[in-house]
């Protein structure tokens, strides 16, 4: 039996790898940056670092968008002929319409497109498609693949310390009651994205140095419930502390392996300069 070629689809809220940028079938959509009538791509023509600054010295509030049905249905006019099918994983359905765009295209395009909604971001995205590409290596096909990684989507855990209360408010994030509780308390609040894929306040703590330890805390009690193989630490342009945090891990966990690396444009918008996550998979 001829096996069956996929094309892998994710967005640029995912973290791309090294190996996803050099692998000829992983293909990444963009999300969009806008600060007033500048409208910017994810990755493409505006970086982390030129961010941080714009949002320091521009008087707009940044907003993101996903894209939109006619950019997916462009790519995968492109991927006609050259595969049979394509799974995609993307960002919660919940956080972004972007996987709504994708189902869009694949219509528009009359492409064959299994869409698996990651109910979360970054890592958590790149650990979903990882799996899928050892899957089809065993020659399962791709609707089979993408129930399987839609089931398996619900085993990750991620806890995220903010940078910014203030960005993760004014891009309409939480509540005008958590954000004046957070500011006067001078509270650090520590959230997650749930298995329903939304945002929620998990912990209120009163510093960082405390809320680090109730992550490592978190870490500790999923370690002795489950399988956990890796941890991954996303900073917001704190490197050092990503660093220092990841020393801690691996002094209390000796045999887990530790990856560190900075969280996209778009998600840096909204949880600002400064963020720590950590995010692991239960199996």
């Amino acid at each position: 039996m001829t096996e069956k070629k996929i094309a892998w689809i994710t967005d640029s809220t995912a973290y791309i790898t090294d190996e996803f940028k050099k692998h000829p079938d992983v293909y990444v959509i963009p999300l969009s940056i806008t600060f007033g009538d500048e409208t910017f791509e994810d990755g493409i023509d505006l970086n982390t670092d030129q961010l941080y600054n714009r949002i320091v010295t521009s008087k707009e509030i940044p907003k993101t968008s996903q894209p939109s049905a006619g950019r997916f249905a462009e790519l995968f006019e492109q991927l006609k002929g050259k595969y049979d099918s394509a799974v995609a994983v993307h960002i919660s359905g919940k956080l972004s319409g972007t996987i709504n765009s994708c189902l869009s295209g694949a219509k528009l395009a009359d492409f064959p497109v299994e869409a698996v909604d990651s109910n979360s971001m970054s890592y958590a995205i790149t650990t979903l498609i990882k799996k899928g590409m050892d899957l089809a290596k065993k020659g399962l096909p791709s609707n089979e693949i993408a129930q399987f990684l839609q089931d398996d989507a619900a085993k990750s855990e991620n806890y995220i310390l903010l940078g910014s209360l203030d960005q993760f408010y004014k891009g309409g994030r939480m509540s005008g009651t958590s954000y004046l509780l957070g500011s006067l308390l001078k509270i650090k609040p520590i959230i997650r994205i749930n298995n329903n894929g939304e945002f929620e306040l998990f912990d209120k703590v009163r510093s960082e140095k405390k809320a680090v330890k109730r992550m490592l805390e978190l870490l500790g009690e999923a370690y002795k419930k489950h399988s956990i193989s890796q941890v991954q630490i996303l900073h917001g342009n704190v490197h050092d502390k990503a660093k220092e945090l990841g020393t801690e891990i691996k002094a209390l966990f000796p045999k887990l392996d530790i990856f560190i690396g900075e969280i996209s444009s778009t998600i840096a918008v909204h949880a600002g300069e400064g963020t720590l996550a950590t995010i692991w998979h239960n199996e």
